[in-house]
């Protein structure tokens, strides 16, 4: 047990500590992008929201963001609408993601299912102005094309019908302002949600360690190997 537990611990370390670079040359961090009209933004700032055991990436509704997520209007949650200030974009299992929306609604099944193997979604939210001084929160900035990268990652991380649309789950979600759908990809504990997280990031240029299954490890390799790209606490 000792031996196992030993070894756990070293792949986690490993994991944070071993950089697994991006897709491209990450960004630097520069003048907010909130500072300057978003159709000439050098630079976009992106929150990382983090819980316990779960990350989820908050865009900016710019117009151009909302655009790109217009599909969620016909679904009853326009992006666009007065007061949204973030669209906030999650991946993971289905069976825990929409069966557990907080810790009290926590069940043998589908604990089981994301330890073992479980179906994928994405979860989308919408938000008003969140705090960037949270200590949940984490600030990334990113030039025009590396947030373009971000999107299209995110985007491209649904799973679509015949005609290229996202697939909402019927009677899914946890309130009035947020929806589920189909994903792409199996999800269990070892490639889960703040993997897909880590993932998406590194396609904008950001490095990540190679490994990083809980907030925490990913907030740290995050702070460790982007240290020019960063703000806040995580």
């Amino acid at each position: 047990m000792l031996v196992a537990m030993g070894v756990v611990i070293l792949l986690l370390g490993l994991g944070t500590a071993v950089p697994r670079p991006g897709a491209v040359a990450g960004p630097t961090a520069s003048t907010p992008a909130s500072t300057i009209a978003p159709s000439v933004a050098a630079k976009r700032t992106v929150l990382l929201l983090s819980s316990a055991i779960h990350t989820d990436i908050a865009l900016p509704a710019d117009p151009d963001v909302t655009a790109r997520f217009g599909f969620m209007a016909a679904d009853g949650l326009d992006p666009s609408q007065p007061g949204v200030a973030h669209i906030i974009a999650g991946w993971g299992g289905r069976s825990f993601y929409i069966e557990t929306p907080t810790w009290a609604d926590l069940k043998p099944g589908p604990v089981f299912s994301a330890l073992t193997l479980d179906s994928s979604v994405m979860h989308m939210g919408l938000a008003g102005p969140l705090n960037p001084a949270d200590a949940s929160v984490m600030t990334l900035e990113f030039d025009a094309a590396a947030f373009d990268r971000l999107i299209d990652s995110i985007l491209a991380s649904f799973a679509v019908n015949a005609e290229g649309a996202p697939v909402r789950i019927e009677d899914a979600g946890y309130g009035a302002y947020d929806r589920f759908y189909e994903a792409k990809g199996g999800f269990n504990a070892f490639v889960g949600c703040n993997v897909w997280t880590a993932r998406m990031l590194r396609q904008a240029g950001l490095k990540t360690g190679w490994w990083t299954p809980l907030p925490g490890l990913l907030g740290t390799s995050l702070r460790v190997h982007n240290p020019q790209s960063l703000q806040g606490v995580f």
